[in-house]
């Protein structure tokens, strides 16, 4: 496997199991149409994969920064 796509495998690793994480945290919080009910496809399903989208966009946006700026120090 490619160093870039460990990398990308490795990102995404982590924003799943992050995303997962706050989404558990914060399930007493949340409404009820928003908690996922086990064994059924509903809209807590939506939600917790929102949790893991917006944790692996921060990776992306957080890890696309230190490359422009590794490239600017590089000049």
């Amino acid at each position: 496997m490619s160093k870039p796509a460990m990398t990308n495998f490795v990102q995404a690793l982590i924003a799943v199991l992050a995303g997962n994480a706050i989404y558990f945290i914060l399930i007493p919080y949340l409404p009820p149409g928003a908690r996922h009910v086990p064994n059924h496809v509903d809209a807590g399903l939506a939600v917790d994969f929102w949790f893991c989208l917006v944790v692996f966009g921060i990776f992306k946006t957080v890890a696309g920064r230190r490359r422009g700026e590794s490239r600017l120090h590089k000049r």
